[in-house]
C-alpha cells in the first residue's frame, strides 16, 4: 500500500512538473524573441519540449519520472533563489537564468547518479573476533541487489564476479534480490554459470530477497527454475537454514521478511553452538534486536540500495521499514553491515550511495 501511495505521489508530481516547466519556459529570451507578443506562438514553441518529456515518461516511466521530478525540484529552488535576489537587489534580470540553472543542475546531478549506479566499487571492512576462525582469518565477499538486467546483464554480472574472484575470498555470500521482476532467463542462467566458475575456499551461499520470487508473471522463468540453476552451479540456497564451515563458522540464511512465513531468530539458532562464529544473511535490515539476542556475530543485509536517492533512505528509516540504510554498525557483540548493492531496481541513478561489492576481513 505504501509503495502504491509513493508511486501515485510521484506520478502526480511529474504531471505538475510538466505544467510548471511549460509555464516557466515562456520566460526564456529565445522563446520571447520567437513568439513576439503572440501567446499562441509562445505556447506552440514550448509545447514540443514538454511533449518530449511526456513521451519519455510514457516509454521509460520510472527513470523519466525521477528525472522530471528532480527537474521540478531544482527549478523551484532556482526560481525561489531568483525571487530572493530580485527582492534584495531591487534589480531586474536581463535574462531568465533560473531556468538555465535548473536544467544544467538537473543534468549534472542525474549524469553523476547514472555513473554511480553503473560503476561498481569495492568496499572493504576489517572486523575482529575472539572466536576461532579457520587459519585465524576469514575473507568474506558479499553482494546484494544485483537485479540482473537493470544496470548489467548476465555477461556484465560475470565480469563483476571475475573481479571479485581476484580478491581471493574464502566464501561468497549473496544477500537477496539476485534477479529482478523482468530479468530474462538467458541472463539469469549466464549469471548462475558465472557463479559456478568462481573459485572460493568454502563455497557460495544465497538467500532470497523480496524481488527474487517475482511480483508478476512477466519473467520467462520461475523462482524454482532460478533455484535449480543456482544449485546446479554449486550455490547453496539457504531458506531458514544454517551450514557449518570448517567446524568453526556458521552461515545462517533467513527467508526474506516479505515471505510472511519464516522462523524467528531464536528458533533458527537454538541448536547452534554460540562458541562458534555466526554470520547471518537477512536481505532486509529489520530484525536487529532479535539477531543480537540470538548471538549473531555478523549480520549482512541489502535491500535499501544505500538510500538510492534522497529522501528514500530517510523515509525508510523513519517509517520503520529499515533499521539501517547503509554501512557498518555495532550493537553489543554483533556487527551489522548493510550494503548499497551491486546494482539497482528500476531507477538507473544512484546519488545517495555507490554501487558496490563488499570484502570483509575477519581476524
Amino acid at each position: 500500500m505504501i509503495v502504491i501511495l509513493v508511486f501515485a505521489v510521484f506520478i502526480l508530481t511529474a504531471i505538475g512538473a510538466h505544467l510548471y516547466v511549460f509555464t516557466r519556459m515562456r520566460e526564456f529570451a529565445w522563446v520571447k524573441e520567437l513568439a513576439g507578443e503572440s501567446k499562441a506562438k509562445s505556447r506552440l514553441i514550448r509545447a514540443p519540449f514538454v511533449l518530449a518529456m511526456a513521451l519519455w515518461c510514457v516509454f521509460d516511466l520510472v527513470p523519466a519520472v525521477i528525472a522530471v521530478v528532480h527537474l521540478l525540484f531544482f527549478w523551484l529552488v532556482s526560481d525561489f533563489a531568483g525571487w530572493i535576489v530580485k527582492k534584495t537587489s531591487k534589480k531586474e534580470f536581463r535574462f531568465y537564468w533560473q531556468g538555465a540553472v535548473a536544467l544544467v543542475v538537473t543534468a549534472v546531478y542525474l549524469i553523476c547518479g547514472w555513473y554511480f549506479a553503473h560503476h561498481v566499487y569495492e568496499t572493504d571492512y576489517t572486523l575482529a573476533t575472539a572466536k576461532n576462525l579457520p587459519g585465524g582469518h576469514l575473507r568474506v565477499a558479499v553482494i546484494a541487489d544485483s537485479h540482473i538486467g537493470c544496470t548489467f546483464d548476465g555477461e556484465g554480472f560475470a565480469a563483476h564476479m571475475k573481479e571479485i574472484e581476484q580478491s581471493h575470498p574464502d566464501l561468497l555470500l549473496i544477500v537477496g534480490d539476485f534477479v529482478d521482476d523482468d530479468t530474462k532467463r538467458a541472463d539469469m542462467e549466464k549469471a548462475c554459470a558465472a557463479l559456478g566458475e568462481m573459485k572460493t575456499t568454502y563455497g557460495i551461499y544465497y538467500v532470497y530477497g523480496n524481488h527474487d520470487p517475482g511480483y508478476s508473471d512477466s519473467r520467462d522463468f520461475t523462482a524454482a527454475d532460478m533455484e535449480a540453476e543456482l544449485e546446479k552451479n554449486h550455490v547453496t540456497v539457504l531458506k531458514d537454514e544454517s551450514v557449518l564451515l570448517a567446524d568453526s563458522v556458521y552461515v545462517v540464511g533467513r527467508r526474506d521478511r516479505s515471505s510472511g512465513d519464516r522462523l524467528s531468530m531464536k528458533d533458527l539458532t537454538k541448536e547452534l553452538d554460540l562458541a562458534k562464529y555466526m554470520i547471518v544473511l537477512d536481505h532486509q535490515p529489520h530484525d536487529f534486536a532479535a539477531q543480537e539476542a540470538a548471538g549473531a556475530d555478523l549480520v549482512l543485509c541489502g535491500h535499501t540500495h544505500g538510500g538510492q536517492m534522497f529522501p528514500i533512505g530517510i523515509t525508510g528509516e523513519l517509517s520503520g521499514a529499515n533499521e539501517k540504510t547503509y554501512g557498518l554498525e555495532t550493537r553489543g557483540n554483533t556487527n551489522y553491515i548493510v550494503t548499497s548493492g551491486i546494482s539497482d531496481w528500476a531507477i538507473p541513478y544512484k546519488t545517495a550511495a555507490i554501487a558496490e561489492y563488499v570484502i570483509i576481513d575477519i581476524r
